[in-house]
């Protein structure tokens, strides 16, 4: 991967870890990383730049992380709606990790940080990307993360009335 291409917005109120992520990011090439301090700059940062990947905190004041990105994924003046969005968060509980996955989240990334840690999510984020979805109620990548082959119905849904494995 050519990260010297890469354009990655920080979006953190924590400067340290905005530094730390900085430092692992440009250990690996990155040479175009800009930083924000909530979610409302972050924004505004979008708007200013051409970024490709946001790396941001879900716990913010505040905008916080999550509204950080409904608002990118669904507000009308969106700088970038399918921009890739890595969550970082101490906070991994299963209903945390739910509602930023809902809120359009595509990758996770669980502190205490780590340079492999930091480079494997990026890379999933960048070389994997999930398709997008829209429905009446979610705009953002694709939510189901298992593919069933044995599954040979139109849809990956419970309420198709097939069973659900895994």
């Amino acid at each position: 991967m050519r990260y010297d291409l890469l354009k990655i917005l920080l979006v953190d109120d924590n400067h340290y870890m905005r530094v730390l992520l900085a430092e692992i990011l440009r250990a690996i090439g990155v040479h175009h990383i800009y930083e924000a301090n909530d979610g409302a700059e972050g924004l505004q940062m979008m708007r200013d730049h051409p970024i490709d990947l946001v790396m941001t905190d879900l716990s913010m004041q505040p905008l916080d992380g999550i509204d950080f990105v409904r608002l990118l994924r669904n507000s009308p003046d969106s700088p970038n709606q399918m921009a890739p969005v890595i969550m970082i968060t101490g906070h991994s509980t299963f209903a945390r990790v739910n509602e930023a996955r809902d809120a359009g989240v595509s990758e996770f990334l669980a502190k205490p940080l780590t340079a492999r840690g930091v480079i494997e999510r990026l890379n999933q984020a960048i070389e994997n990307p999930r398709s997008f979805v829209r429905t009446d109620d979610y705009f953002g990548p694709d939510r189901r993360r298992r593919n069933d082959p044995a599954y040979k119905g139109p849809r990956r849904r419970g309420s198709d009335g097939q069973k659900q494995t895994g």
